[in-house]
């Protein structure tokens, strides 16, 4: 999956954003604008292209005030459509740079 996938579907408005990655960004105080600014700034630190029904990955981006949110994506390449699983801010205590798992 190409970060640019979902940057290009964010564009043209061909995205799904599930309840729980809504709820989740209420409870994060995240915009979906704040959400899409990550992507467009960030990089995929996990991937998951063999994932069902559509590949997926994990983006590591920074909001405006350079705050890091993880949002989790899957891409439908036929229809070219993004789907906004989950998002959220990572806990230091978990992540290290904010890009891989702490064991």
């Amino acid at each position: 999956m190409k970060l640019s996938d979902i940057f290009q579907a964010i564009r043209s408005s061909r995205v799904r954003v599930t309840a729980h990655a809504r709820k989740e960004a209420e409870a994060d105080r995240l915009s979906l604008e704040q959400i899409y600014t990550t992507v467009v700034r960030g990089e995929i630190i996990e991937d998951y292209p063999n994932d069902t029904p559509y590949p997926s990955c994990l983006i590591l981006g920074h909001t405006l005030a350079g705050k890091p949110v993880h949002s989790f994506w899957a891409y439908n390449a036929e229809n070219q459509f993004a789907v906004l699983i989950t998002v959220y801010r990572p806990d230091p205590e978990r992540w290290i740079d904010f890009r891989k798992r702490r064991r």
